[in-house]
């Protein structure tokens, strides 16, 4: 890719979509797209078509999504299956029509079955039950991966898909009733240190396992998959080894200074029992993540504080 190619990355105040526009402007492109969701809604076909035809970039990275965790997927089910088949669907039709051959979808490694075998391959992908409480989420994700597939097929273009793992980082989201379990294990764990309590509220057994990958290192490796020339096909992007959710949070209370007890509210969920990628196929092609958990837990702490510290 020419670094003065014109990239759009839809999405990019997300905590994935910032994570990837800091990553292609270190390697020196110069062309980066970006619209926030009041210049461009990418639930309207009309005006995403419209924004594709006129700018025409060079490839597109799909970082744009409606997220959450547990208690957000299963509570908002109708929104999370609606709004991502919208936008998803948008914008690969939108690219095809408008020429653009190049593009990466971003999807999540709750597309895979839930009891499937660890660690997970992408060829476990529709082999049994998805976990019930991100089901329309799952699917929709699923759903775009078919586009691409079929978009591949039919018309000749080049469209890869790429599944984190549970992802961290600057810009993530700490609110309480809708984040992912890492930022709201940091953000319980700072203000139970800030009120004095002895202990921190951990939902579920604390035994499930966990992969998480530092949002950079997902960046990293979407930029190094683009460079590569890659057209198809589904990736799995991992940091190659996982944690229980009590080990987790004991390192989390470590780099928070929480000196606390955990205590495990058994009426929550625990999910799926464990995700764990098989990140083979992308290391075959020489990439792996580079920052180890605690450090990248350490950054996100310092990123939770400079936004949300008090």
């Amino acid at each position: 890719m020419e670094k003065n190619a014109r990239i759009y990355v839809a999405g990019h105040r997300g905590m994935v979509g910032s994570a990837l526009v800091r990553r292609l402007q270190r390697a020196g492109y110069s062309n980066i797209l970006t619209r926030t969701r009041a210049e461009l809604d990418l639930l309207s076909q009309a005006a995403t078509e419209t924004f594709l035809q006129q700018e025409k970039p060079d490839f597109i990275f799909m970082a744009a999504a409606r997220v959450g965790g547990i208690q957000a997927n299963n509570s908002l089910r109708a929104n999370f299956i609606y709004e991502n088949l919208m936008v998803e669907a948008n914008l690969i039709h939108g690219a095809w029509q408008a020429g653009i051959r190049q593009l990466c979808f971003l999807g999540s490694s709750c597309i895979y079955p839930r009891d499937c075998p660890q660690p997970i391959r992408e060829d476990y992908l529709l082999t049994g039950p998805l976990e019930p409480t991100n089901e329309p989420y799952a699917i929709a994700k699923i759903a775009g991966i078919k586009l691409c597939e079929s978009y591949n097929r039919q018309y000749g273009t080049r469209y890869f898909s790429v599944m984190p793992t549970n992802l961290y980082g600057p810009n993530d989201n700490y609110d309480l009733a809708n984040s992912h379990v890492l930022p709201a294990l940091i953000r319980k764990a700072h203000e139970a240190k800030q009120r004095g309590d002895s202990e921190l509220v951990v939902w579920g057994s604390g035994k499930p396992r966990r992969e998480f990958l530092y949002v950079d290192d997902l960046a990293d490796a979407c930029v190094f998959l683009m460079e590569q020339g890659v057209g198809e096909g589904i990736y799995n992007i991992g940091a190659g080894e996982d944690v229980t959710i009590r080990e987790l949070a004991e390192t989390v209370m470590s780099v928070v200074d929480f000196p606390g007890r955990i205590v495990f509210d058994a009426t929550k969920p625990d999910g799926t029992p464990r995700k764990w990628l098989d990140v083979s196929r992308l290391g075959e092609l020489g990439w792996r993540a580079r920052v180890p958990l605690r450090e990248g837990i350490d950054l996100a702490y310092r990123d939770f504080m400079a936004r949300h510290g008090g």
